[in-house]
């Protein structure tokens, strides 16, 4: 299984402890979608939504089926996030299918836009270091939520 990831399981360290069977597979770009932030106030969490014109880098995953067990665990699948097939670009612009989570209404506490704990924060940042993406478009997520909260 191909799994796109694109918030805290940036981070080969955190995924290596979850996961410790999954191989980085490559880097890409999610087109279509952005970056921003839901749930409780100063706990929130990464989660995309379809937007024409942005993108979203995802470090693509290759994953086993107890893999995607520990991940559906972490996640809080199906209650808190929800499994997308999407199509990604590869850095070598090869098109790629994998799977994605995003959160899900169904929790009312945390479909709100608000910023993440420090601490998840950082292991977001870091993720963005250890991949080499430009962390502008993490930054962008950072504004983007701000702008919601206001609405």
């Amino acid at each position: 299984m191909i799994y796109l990831a694109y918030g805290s399981n940036l981070n080969t360290r955190q995924m290596k402890r979850r996961c410790p069977l999954a191989r980085v597979y490559g880097k890409g770009m999610l087109y279509g979608y952005r970056l921003l932030f839901k749930g409780r106030k100063a706990n929130a969490y990464a989660t995309i939504e379809e937007k024409e014109g942005s993108a979203v880098p995802v470090l693509v995953w290759e994953i086993t089926p107890e893999d995607e067990r520990a991940l559906d665990f972490y996640e809080g699948y199906p209650r808190f996030y929800e499994k997308k097939m999407v199509e990604a670009v590869l850095e070598n612009g090869r098109s790629i299918n994998g799977m994605v989570y995003i959160m899900t209404d169904g929790v009312i506490d945390r479909i709100e836009a608000n910023l993440p704990s420090a601490i998840y924060y950082d292991v977001i940042n870091q993720g963005y270091g250890m991949c080499g993406f430009d962390k502008k478009y993490l930054q962008d997520a950072i504004e983007h939520t701000k702008n919601k909260m206001k609405e």
